[in-house]
């Protein structure tokens, strides 16, 4: 491909992936903000996650058969003309009723964005160097988008509000609908793939992804145990992929092979890039949470959100540069160790920590971060074509399960542990904050003085005294709580490692002791 043609596709895969990205984390970069501008609650306005989680995290599985039948060109002209009419959507969006509805109906068209950004920057390169260099900058492509959210949505808010964050995002969109129209992807051979049963399994499918999705991104703010229906659509979720599975086992020709999904290989692929999402959610739950809790804005952590986005870039640079077949385990090892000492660097906060103080740590994580997951890709999808044809479905559908499940199970995880924590350090602080102690007492008078020339009455000064130093309180036992959160993920990094290590070791061990092949002289 010339060189100028080349260019463009890659632009356009960034004009992809950015058209899904921003789609996802506006809003959750920005809820605060928007939970105002449509005058909802915290808990509320979480809904307009959960409802864009709900179709996003199982309809990539779908797609996948709807491409082959209906043929790529169809495919991706039609899937970036559905997201750009319901980007438009949002503009007329006031009330949190609609937003949800709407939400909903993004999570539908977002899903294919992300499938075309893949695409597009894998089709310049020839087949020898699709597996590293085109790999690797399709997945940090793909990983763009939370850093650049952070970096523009203060500008968009200041401009136009709610609205103005999905006015850049309809902006994008037009020019990619425009870059998808020029740019054609290569024709695939089309097949009619699509039976019956596939719609039946894929919509249990659909219902406990969608379900699990939403359980997780809402149930630490309603907390796991105090609302009996988070249990409900826990169980409902497991009754409908235990539904598919059972419909799978059953089929000559399934949608998802189950005996190969649950093999030791695959599950141990499973399990490693669910490790690694919920590490690599000490960035985006982690280190931005603690600065929310600080009360910093997007604005405030503008150069930390640049530094991540360079690093992101370098890291998957360097990744492409160096990964060829057999050298995953030490590219994940060194990714590993890099998440840890970022981790640990990170567990040391105060409530006088701002983003300086991070710089180095969360420049580590996006690198490693970049660095970590084309390797497990490239090293699996060999792993599934040795197996034939047939089962590259089956390990796309892990992948994407993984990334976003796992992104949501990842946030999940560290923001329940943190809400835990954080009880246990308020109770543990709060023990000694006796009025009667000289120290504590002279703290309050201190915080009150604020308010000597509005209040006369002894009581209310000291009724004010209390509250501030409530919050104080509060604020200490949450950064505690972050810092054993930071804790917890480098030493699940580091024992992540020493399997790592002891894997790579057993199996080249295992290698020499293998017996050589003895000539035959017959």
């Amino acid at each position: 491909m010339p060189p100028l043609r080349a260019a463009s596709f890659m632009l356009a895969s960034v004009l992809l992936a950015m058209t899904q990205g921003l789609g996802m984390n506006l809003i959750s970069a920005n809820l605060p903000q928007i939970q105002g501008a449509l005058g909802a609650t915290t808990n509320e306005a979480l809904w307009l996650m959960a409802a864009y989680m709900a179709p996003y995290a199982s309809l990539s599985l779908i797609l996948i058969k709807v491409r082959t039948q209906f043929g790529l060109r169809n495919f991706a002209e039609l899937a970036i003309l559905a997201f750009l009419l319901v980007s438009v959507m949002h503009l007329f969006v006031d009330d949190l009723h609609s937003a949800i509805i709407v939400r909903f109906f993004s999570g539908v068209v977002a899903a294919p964005m992300s499938a075309l950004a893949f695409l597009y920057m894998l089709e310049p390169f020839p087949p020898a160097k699709k597996l590293n260099l085109g790999l690797s900058l399709a997945l940090t492509n793909l990983a763009l988008a939370p850093s650049v959210a952070r970096l523009i949505s203060p500008t968009l808010l200041d401009i136009g509000g709610w609205h103005g964050l999905h006015v850049l995002e309809i902006a994008i969109a037009m020019v990619a609908f425009g870059a998808v129209y020029l740019l054609p992807l290569a024709p695939q051979p089309r097949a009619k793939v699509i039976q019956p049963l596939d719609v039946v399994s894929y919509l249990f499918i659909a219902v406990g992804f969608g379900l699990a999705a939403m359980a997780m991104t809402v149930g630490r703010f309603y907390w796991w145990f105090e609302a009996p229906w988070l249990g409900l659509m826990l169980a409902g979720a497991i009754i409908a992929v235990t539904c598919a599975a059972a419909i799978e086992l059953n089929r000559a020709n399934p949608l998802l092979d189950i005996r190969w999904l649950t093999s030791r290989e695959v599950l141990h692929f499973t399990a490693a890039l669910l490790i690694f999402r919920i590490v690599l959610s000490e960035q985006t739950s982690g280190a931005f949470g603690l600065f929310q809790v600080l009360g910093l804005q997007n604005s405030q952590m503008a150069t930390l959100s640049w530094i991540i986005l360079g690093t992101t870039v370098a890291g998957g640079l360097a990744c492409a540069a160096v990964m060829k077949p057999g050298r995953e385990p030490v590219i994940h090892m060194v990714a590993l160790t890099m998440l840890a000492a970022g981790a640990f660097m990170d567990s040391q906060a105060t409530n006088l920590t701002r983003p300086a103080e991070m710089y180095l740590s969360q420049a580590m994580i996006a690198f490693a971060g970049a660095l970590f997951l084309p390797p497990a890709l490239a090293s699996g999808l060999m792993s599934a074509l040795k197996k034939g044809p047939n089962y590259i479905l089956s390990f796309v559908i892990v992948f994407l399960t993984t990334q976003s499940i796992g992104g949501s199970l990842g946030s999940a995880v560290v923001g329940t542990f943190v809400t835990w924590r954080s009880k246990v350090h308020y109770q543990a602080l709060a023990e000694h904050l006796i009025p009667t102690d000289p120290i504590v007492a002279q703290r309050m008078n201190q915080l009150s003085g604020a308010y000597d020339r509005v209040l006369t009455d002894p009581t209310q000064m000291t009724t004010q005294g209390l509250t501030l130093l409530n919050q104080q309180v509060t604020r200490e036992a949450n950064v505690l709580a972050y810092n054993d959160a930071f804790m917890v993920i480098a030493l699940l990094a580091v024992l992540a490692l020493a399997a790592l290590i002891v894997h790579v070791t057993v199996v080249a061990i295992g290698r020499r002791l293998a017996p050589t092949p003895q000539p035959s002289f017959a």
